[in-house]
């Protein structure tokens, strides 16, 4: 959780509150937020990547709960500071879980070895899970890792927000004949997350491939309980709008 007696003393530095959240985000870069926090002694109480760290609603300190405020990165090291809602539902899969059976012929020793949720994902995908919730044998593993975001403009409600050279992580992205596929691996019990994790990726693989292609995003979770590979689709109704995002599908297997 960010720290929020460090935000308090933010806030108050810069008049945060004071500013008209209705015409514009208030823009923050990162040495303001260190010069605000510099006589703080704890790492967590000044490091910026902690105090901006805040990805889920939970996650965000008090006075950002308070006045129902997010945090948005913009460019290295510039953050937007906006009012309304940043963060998407994940809902609870209730219905029954479907029996899968593994498409390969073999079993694979490697993948019971650890536990991660990159390991997890990889293994929906070598038995042929993922193209299986998706309906496209043609997806190829193609994305991993971090990449930086190209220019692009969107809204929020009606301001206009524009990023560039944000820094993205996907757990793993596939390509098809006619989508994109991009998989955010989430920790179990997790109901909701900031829509940026899905929606940079979305834009920036839509920018890269030229718009050729369909951008679908997915939340993907396995539930250690209850031995299931749970998945959520995502689309953006609206390319331009951070807001217009819809969850369109979501299903549990049991692998077998």
């Amino acid at each position: 959780m960010a720290n929020s007696q460090s935000w308090e003393k933010i806030v108050k530095d810069y008049k945060i509150l004071d500013h008209n959240f209705s015409k514009s985000p208030f823009r923050l870069t990162a040495e303001q937020i260190k010069k605000s926090v510099q006589n703080f002694k704890k790492t967590n109480e000044k490091e910026v990547r902690i105090l901006c760290k805040q990805d889920t609603r939970e996650s965000r300190p008090a006075i950002f709960k308070k006045h129902s405020l997010f945090l948005l990165p913009i460019v290295n090291k510039e953050y937007n500071i906006i009012k309304g809602e940043g963060y998407i539902d994940i809902p609870p899969i209730k219905a029954t879980e479907e029996i899968y059976k593994s498409k390969l012929d073999f079993p694979l020793i490697s993948s019971k070895i650890g536990d991660s949720e990159m390991q997890h994902v990889d293994y929906a995908y070598a038995v042929s899970l993922v193209r299986t919730f998706t309906n496209d044998p043609s997806l190829v593993l193609t994305i991993r890792g971090r990449k930086y975001t190209p220019k692009f403009d969107f809204y929020v409600g009606k301001q206009k927000i524009s990023s560039q050279g944000v820094q993205t992580e996907v757990d793993a992205g596939y390509e098809g004949k006619n989508q994109i596929v991009l998989i955010e691996a989430k920790p179990a019990k997790i109901n909701n997350v900031i829509i940026r994790q899905l929606y940079y990726p979305f834009r920036q693989w839509l920018i890269n491939t030229g718009g050729k292609k369909e951008v679908i995003t997915l939340f993907f979770e396995r539930d250690h309980k209850n031995n299931t590979y749970q998945f959520w689709k995502f689309i953006f109704r609206k390319e331009d709008n951070y807001n217009s995002i819809k969850l369109v599908s979501s299903k549990k297997y049991k692998i077998v």
